[in-house]
Order: C-alpha cells, then sequence, then structure tokens
C-alpha cells in the first residue's frame, strides 16, 4: 500500500509528541554539529593561507587550536547526537510495540484464523523495529542534510559563483536520481518484509507442531515448502539492495566528476592568481562535504523506502477492527446468572475451520483502537477489512437455537463432535456474534454487556490449558496483583493441590515452563480449575473438562466441581455420561440444532427420548 509523507507525519507525530523536549534538543545537536563541519574547512583556508603568507606563529597556534576544538566539539555532538537518538528511537519503538500488541489482543477470532502468530510478531518486532531511524533522526537527518547542502552551495557560491554552478547541476542531478530509485525501491523493500514475515509465520506454525508432523512422517513435505519459502525471500531480498547499490554506483560516478570538474576549474583559478591556494583547498572541502551529505540523504531515504513499507504493514494491522465492537448499555447482576439463546443461527466467516475445537486464539479485551498515537495514525490510513473475510458459505454451526437455562441450575451439553458444542460457549464469551438471534445472559443481551464485565463473570475450563512461563501466582490470577496470596492458597487447598504446592522450591514465586511442560495433565487442569474459582464467576463452563483426567485425578475434582456449581449457573460439555450426573436439564445438538432439552431425570426416564438411548448405549458409541 502507498504511505504518503501524511501518514509517516501522523505516526511520527503520535510517539514523538511525548518526549518532544528531547526531539527539540536532537534537532539542535544534529544543526549545531552541521554548523561545525562548515567552519572548520574556512578555518583550515585561514591557516593555509597564512602560512604560505609567512603569518606570525601565534596566529598560525590559535588557528590549529581552534581547528582542533572544533573538532573534538563535533566529535562530542556527533556522540551525543547517537546516543539521544537512540533514547528517542526505542523509546518510541517500545510504545508503538505495546500499543500493536494491545491492538492485537483485542483483536477478535476471525483475525487471529487469518493470520500466524509467526506473521503478528514479525509485524510487531520486526516491522516496528525497521521504524528505529525513522522514528530517531530520519526526518531530522534529512532536513539537517538538505540545510548542510544549502549552506555548502550558497558558501561556494560565494567564493566563486562557477563552482557554485557546476555544484548546484550536480545536486539536481543527485536529487532526481534519488526521487527515480526511490520510485523503484519502495515496493521491492515492501516486497521483502512480507516474505520475511511470511517465513516467520510459517516457522511459528511448524515448530509448534513438531510433534505431528514427526509423527506422521510430514518432514520432506515441510522442508520443501520451508525451501520455496526461503526462495522467494531470496529473491526479493536481492531486489531491494540492488535499487541501493544502484544509487551509489550512479551517485559516485557523477560526484568522481564534479570533484574533477572542481579541481581542474581550482588549478585554472589558481594559475591565473583569481584564488589563493587555501581557497582552492576550501572549494574541493566543500564540495567533498556536499557527497557527504547527498549520500546521508540516499541513506535516510533507503531508511525512509524501508519504513515506508514497514508503516504501510503497521497501518495495516491498525486498521484491522474486531466485528464484536463493544456497547455497553447494561451491567450483569450480581449472584448465578440466567442463559437464553433465542433463535440463534451462526456460521463461521472467517477463513478458517469452523468445527468444534476449543479456540486457542486470543480474546479481545474491548472493540476500539488503543487510545495512542497508534490511534491518529490509523484514523488516517484509509479504511480496511479485518484479514481472512473470506466465506465458507451459508452452512450454519449452529442454526436456529433457542433454550433457556434459569439461575443456578446446571445444563449438560451433549453431542456428536462438530454439532456446535464448543461454538455454543464461544458465543457466550463473544468471542463471535451470532450470525442472527440474541443471547441474553442475567436478563441483558449480551451485545449491550461490556466485555470486560462478561468475561470476568463467565468462567471456563476446557481440556486445553494455556499456562504461561510466568510464576504460579501469575498464571493463577492471569497477572492480576490485586488477588490475595491467602485467597490462592485456600483455592489450592480445596482443590487437593496442597501437596504440589509445597513440592514448591519458591511457593506461589516458583516459575513454571510455558505450556505447563513441567506439570502432569492433572495438575494443569487442577490450576484450571483455580483460576476459574479465584474469578468467583455467575456463569461457569466445563467444556470437557475432565476428559484428560484418570480416574484418581477426576475424584479430587469432584468435591471442588460441586463446590464450584454451588450458587452458579453452569453449562456442562461432555464425552462422558458420567460427567453431566450433577446436571439439572440436558441439551442435545445435532447438527447444530436444538434435538432436544428437558429436566435430566424426566428424558432419563423417557424410553422414547435422545437422552433414555445414550444411556442404554454409551455417549462414546452414540453420540461421537
Amino acid at each position: 500500500m502507498k504511505i504518503s509523507f501524511k501518514q509517516h507525519g501522523r505516526l511520527l507525530a503520535g510517539y514523538l509528541r511525548p518526549q518532544w523536549s528531547r526531539v527539540l534538543l536532537l534537532a539542535a545537536l544534529i544543526l549545531g554539529h552541521i554548523g561545525l563541519q562548515l567552519v572548520n574547512p574556512q578555518i583550515v583556508r585561514t591557516f593555509i593561507d597564512t602560512a604560505q603568507a609567512g603569518g606570525a606563529l601565534g596566529k598560525l597556534t590559535g588557528a590549529a587550536l581552534l581547528f582542533l576544538g572544533v573538532a573534538v566539539a563535533g566529535q562530542a555532538v556527533s556522540l551525543a547526537v547517537a546516543y539521544l537518538g537512540q533514547n528517542v528511537a526505542w523509546t518510541a519503538t517500545n510504545a508503538l510495540r505495546l500499543d500493536l500488541t494491545l491492538h492485537c489482543l483485542r483483536l477478535d477470532m476471525p483475525f487471529h484464523k487469518a493470520h500466524a502468530p509467526g506473521e503478528l510478531i514479525e509485524r510487531i518486532d520486526g516491522d516496528v523495529t525497521e521504524l528505529a531511524t525513522f522514528f530517531s533522526q530520519l526526518v531530522i537527518r534529512l532536513l539537517g542534510n538538505g540545510l548542510l547542502v544549502l549552506g555548502v552551495l550558497l558558501l561556494l557560491l560565494r567564493e566563486d559563483w562557477r563552482v557554485g554552478l557546476v555544484a548546484a547541476t550536480y545536486i539536481l542531478l543527485a536529487v532526481a536520481l534519488l526521487r527515480w530509485v526511490q520510485t523503484l525501491a519502495s515496493q521491492a523493500w515492501n516486497d521483502s518484509r512480507q516474505a520475511h514475515a511470511e517465513l516467520m509465520g510459517f516457522l511459528g506454525e511448524r515448530l509448534a507442531g513438531t510433534e505431528d508432523i514427526r509423527a506422521n512422517g510430514a518432514e520432506p513435505y515441510v522442508m520443501r515448502q520451508l525451501h520455496q519459502l526461503m526462495r522467494v525471500l531470496l529473491q526479493r531480498g536481492r531486489r531491494a539492495p540492488l535499487m541501493g547499490s544502484l544509487t551509489f554506483i550512479l551517485g559516485y560516478s557523477a560526484f568522481m566528476l564534479v570533484v574533477i570538474t572542481t579541481l581542474g576549474m581550482g588549478a585554472v583559478l589558481f594559475l591565473r592568481g583569481l584564488v589563493t591556494i587555501g581557497t582552492v583547498y576550501l572549494l574541493l572541502s566543500y564540495v567533498n562535504k556536499l557527497y557527504e551529505p547527498l549520500q546521508e540523504v540516499q541513506r535516510q531515504i533507503a531508511g525512509l523506502q524501508r519504513s515506508a513499507a514497514s508503516v504501510g504493514r503497521v497501518s495495516e494491522l491498525l486498521q484491522a477492527r474486531p466485528r464484536v465492537v463493544e456497547s455497553v448499555r447494561a451491567v450483569l447482576p450480581p449472584g448465578p446468572l440466567g442463559v437464553a439463546f433465542e433463535g440463534v443461527s451462526f456460521h463461521y466467516d472467517d477463513g478458517g475451520a469452523g468445527g468444534d475445537a476449543p479456540g486457542t486464539g486470543a480474546a479481545s479485551n474491548r472493540g476500539d483502537a488503543p487510545e495512542t498515537g497508534a490511534a491518529s495514525f490509523a484514523a488516517g490510513t484509509g479504511d480496511a477489512s479485518v484479514g481472512g473475510d473470506a466465506s465458507l458459505g451459508a452452512d450454519s454451526v449452529l442454526d436456529d437455537v433457542s433454550f433457556s437455562l434459569a439461575p443456578g441450575q446446571v445444563l449438560g451439553l451433549l453431542g456428536h463432535t462438530g454439532s456446535g458444542k464448543t461454538t455454543l460457549t464461544r458465543l457466550l464469551f463473544r468471542l463471535y456474534d451470532p450470525t442472527s438471534g440474541a443471547i441474553t445472559l442475567g436478563g441483558a443481551d449480551i451485545r449491550g454487556v461490556g466485555l470486560s464485565d462478561l468475561r470476568r463473570r463467565v468462567g471456563m475450563v476446557t481440556q486445553d490449558v494455556q499456562l504461561f512461563k510466568a510464576s504460579v501466582r501469575d498464571n493463577l490470577t492471569f497477572f492480576n496483583q490485586r488477588v490475595p496470596d491467602e485467597q490462592i492458597l485456600a483455592v489450592l487447598k480445596e482443590l487437593g493441590l496442597w501437596a504440589w504446592y509445597e513440592s514448591l522450591a519458591d511457593g506461589l514465586a516458583t516459575v513454571l515452563e510455558a505450556g505447563g511442560k513441567d506439570l502432569s495433565a492433572g495438575e494443569a487442569q487442577l490450576l484450571a480449575f483455580a483460576r476459574v474459582f479465584l474469578k468467583e464467576p455467575g456463569l461457569v463452563i466445563l467444556d470437557e473438562a475432565s476428559s484428560r483426567l484418570d480416574p484418581a485425578t477426576e475424584r479430587l475434582l469432584e468435591r471442588a466441581v460441586d463446590r464450584l456449581l454451588q450458587g452458579r449457573t453452569a453449562i456442562i460439555v461432555a464425552h462422558r455420561l458420567t460427567t453431566v450426573q450433577r446436571a439439572d436439564e440436558i441439551l442435545v445438538l445435532e447438527h447444530g440444532r436444538v434435538h432436544e432439552h428437558g429436566d435430566r431425570q424426566a428424558l432419563a426416564a423417557d424410553p422414547t427420548s435422545r437422552f433414555h438411548s445414550l444411556l442404554q448405549t454409551g455417549l462414546g458409541e452414540a453420540a461421537v
């Protein structure tokens, strides 16, 4: 996508405004450094002309000391520019990383199904890292070096209009060359960054599925795909630097012609007695100084080209908007929450497979964009739809589902794999919104409930437990420091995890491995139950939460589950009939429709009911 200077300016303003004092100091230092570069050739000319004229030693010494002083000051200023520039850059880019990460966390499931984690990591880190120089010095150096070129040109014209005219011609040719190369290179850098992001996304997915790949002998296929992606990266990665090399070759050739011309003109003027040898040095020195800022401008233009690609990709990410939009019109009441589905239909339209497997995409915390520089930047970048909007068709996962569950009641949810059980629970969290119909919770339409309030009052335990490389405390509270240790310890005792807790070297501060690699499946599942206990929700969803557990560990949960369900509404998604024996009501889904719903005991006693048939044949045979 084409990025305008206005968009670059909006991004700069959004992230440099909070540190405007340091930016002004950086600009002053860069301009000061340019001034020192213009002064030193004048000092050297004075020294040369004085020495040739047999001037006093004291005057020569003073000029030499002044030259050294200006040179040392220039180096000191250059060091300060480098330090302050990096400080400004990393402050800005870290703020942008925070905004992008928060923005991605707020986006909903369709976006995360369409973008691999590796691709998002490359966007959030790789593209932002590319913007470090852009934030710190790029624009200031462009303006500063432009002023240096203008200053050199004016001084050359003052010394000799003919040399100044040659220099002006060279500058015009160099600027035209840079604009031509910029047009060619911008798309090349964008293609290169995109190829790198695709490679990172591929690696992230395949490394996460290493066990399945090895178990099914898919290594050759994966390596072939990797080879194809690396080939694309190589081809695109070569083209972008080639543009820079072309600029260097043409620019340096033109510069050498200018140097030769200036040297020849200086020699003629000196032999005619029109200028001193010091002036010849001054002319040649200033012409030489044209090359450095123009090359710096070329480098900054190349950086601008790379940043334009990154700015475009960051812009595209910031333009993505969640389909689940927050609109707070109601607050969920305290206590157990009643549930009602009213003609709910739903089909996946996110470019990813639907189905009944528990999702792992990040849920959004709210629907708006970050209130930062990112928001002002994204606001002016045009419209863009969330990635992955290709529809799978009108095949509904849920079709006209209607039922109600009174507060404090327990619903057993049964059905074939793929019948829509897990999709139904996702809708309760507003990970998706229904295609049609309405869902009420505690008497309020969940579309009018704040997402934070909704997800605070609804707790869920699945068979797939996500654990982070963080302390036990942070894993249990999701990094909420306001939960007291005493409450956490009481929950661990309640769940029978006290012996495990006492074996930990650092107690609640013990760091767990990512994914719970240092825990058994039972311990991980019990920690997931502990999370729900700590939330104290009004609605609890147990999505096949005990299907991975051995009988001994499952027995540890029975007393805890009984306590958890006391005074709360619950929905139990089950693969085994034993897990729904505590249910008050049974709902059987088939092909996304409500096949049967009623009182558990009444359905069990009715020989014509589907639930009665399941009890006779076993859930595993009849429903799966």
